[in-house]
This record gives structure tokens, sequence and C-alpha cells, in this order.
């Protein structure tokens, strides 16, 4: 099963509370926040708290990312010091606006791994990209390194770099979310859609989750683990959706035992990202507890 990325959870570097409680909620991934929502007076403390919670604590089966500072200052640098040497941690790189930014990132990582012993390679990179310049050039900020993962719009600041601000439709941020989904599917990686700030406003979240959906995204980050159930609920497919994956991987199976190299169903060829698409929609069903037909035979 692929790494799904409904929903990535906002965890303040500074709140031990929520650092320790982080396992317990149902967000595919956990992102550990050192950069915007911690105080420049506590970035030693956050990093040391975050650094003994990935170390000392288990949370199992959540991705674990860490949002560092940026890299260039002396901040960004201490975090990935502390950080990569634990091996299992994907760093989310914030304010991403051009390619070499990834590469100077890449190469400070693969020090560190060299200098820990690690394989090359042991840890991840995802880029947020959150300004003009970032979506001008999301095509070859995807592109940058084999170790992306993922691109992630953060709406806030581009908003504010567009000197806009966000209203209820998003039509000021359709541009800068398709701009970021197309270089995330040409790059053969995962977009991820930026945060809904209205804690109580369950309608509009969901109503903007179905829209990023719809776009293509994979997720969307959360900064609230009431968010998580409805986001996760306009993820998981439909009844209809569900059976029509069934049958394109029965129509495989069926096709295999022929010896035949066509794969066709309802009289229509089966193509690659037709069973790619059945096999996402799979993913998701099971992420959701559904049981599938094929799984109890």
């Amino acid at each position: 099963m692929r790494q799904l990325r409904r929903t990535m959870l906002y965890v303040p570097g500074n709140n031990a509370g929520m650092i320790k409680d982080a396992g317990i909620y149902k967000a595919d991934s956990l992102m550990f926040d050192l950069e915007d929502s911690v105080s420049v007076n506590e970035k030693d403390s956050a990093r040391f708290l975050v650094f003994q919670a990935l170390t000392s604590l288990s949370y199992p089966g959540k991705e674990l990312v860490v949002r560092i500072n940026d890299p260039h200052t002396e901040t960004g640098r201490e975090d990935l010091e502390a950080i990569v040497p634990i091996g299992k941690v994907v760093i989310r790189l914030p304010k991403t606006e051009t390619a070499q930014d990834v590469r100077d990132c890449e190469a400070m990582i693969a020090a560190i791994e060299k200098k820990a012993g690690l394989p090359a390679f042991s840890t991840r990179i995802m880029a947020a990209v959150e300004s003009a310049a970032g979506v001008l050039n999301a095509k070859e900020i995807a592109l940058a390194s084999k170790r992306l993962t993922a691109v992630a719009i953060g709406a806030e600041d581009y908003v504010t770099d567009l000197k806009t601000n966000r209203s209820p439709d998003g039509i000021e941020l359709l541009f800068g979310r398709s701009m970021v989904l197309l270089a995330a599917r040409n790059a053969g990686i995962d977009a991820i859609d930026s945060v809904f700030s209205d804690v109580n406003n369950e309608e509009g979240l969901r109503k903007e989750t179905m829209l990023i959906k719809q776009l293509g995204f994979d997720g969307k980050s959360i900064i609230n683990p009431r968010q998580i159930k409805i986001v996760h609920e306009v993820f998981t497919p439909t009844e209809k959706e569900i059976r029509r994956a069934l049958a394109v991987l029965e129509a495989i199976r069926e096709a295999e035992q022929k010896g035949s190299g066509v794969i066709s169903l309802n009289g229509k060829m089966v193509d690659k990202p037709v069973v790619t698409r059945a096999e996402y929609v799979l993913d998701l069903a099971r992420a959701a507890g559904i049981a599938l037909e094929e799984e109890g035979r």
C-alpha cells in the first residue's frame, strides 16, 4: 500500500502536550513544526523537544515530517543537524522559491547523513511553495531532487504575496494550486494542499477539501485534529468507485490466467493509468477501513 497523505497534521514544536498525543490521532502524516509556529526565543527548546519525541516516542503507522527553518540560516542548519541523524524523518523545506533552494538543502542533508553513517537517501524532502516566485518555478522545484516526495502549497503566505486574501471560493488560489499540482504530477510525486484555518467552519472545510480532491490533490495540511475526520470522509471512495476498481483488478487477473497481454473491461481496453487509478482507489478504501471483496477470498 502506498504512503497516503490525505491529512498532514501540524504539530507545533513547542507544544509538549500535542507532541505527546499526536500519535493517537488518525492523520496519515504528522508534521512537527519548528518554523512559523515557534517564536524566535523558543527555537532551541522546540528543536530539543521534537528531537526527544522522535527518538523516544512511538508514532505507529504515521509518516513523520519536520518543518525546519530556512536552511540558509543558522537556525535552519541546526534543525537539520539535529533531525537528519534520526534517520526516519521527512524534511519539509519552507518557502521554497527555486530549484536551487531544494538542491542546497539536499546537499546539507547528504553531508549530515554521511557524517552520521546513514545510508544515502535515508532522509526525504517535501518542498512548500509559498510565494509567486515559488509557484512560477514549481515545475523546476518538483524536479530538483530525487529525495522529493511531495510539493505543498502554503496559501497564507502566497495570497499575501499576491496582495490579496483568501476568499470562500478560493478563486485567488486556483492558479497557484494548479501549478503546484501539475508540477507534482509531472515529477511523479504527491501534491499537498494548504491548511483551512477556520477550525469551527466544518462545512467550509468540507467544501474546500472536495474542491482540492476534484483538482487532483493527494491530501491536505490541517491544524486541528477535529479536521481529520472530515478530510478523510471526502477522500473515501464511493461504493461505485470501489466496485469499478475491483472490476479492473479482476480483469487483470483474468487476462493473466489466459496469458493475454490485452486487458479489457466491458469491451474497453484497460491501460496502465486506469490500473494505477484503481489501485489508488482501493488504497483509499483500505485506509478508510472498508473491507474489500477481493481480500475476503
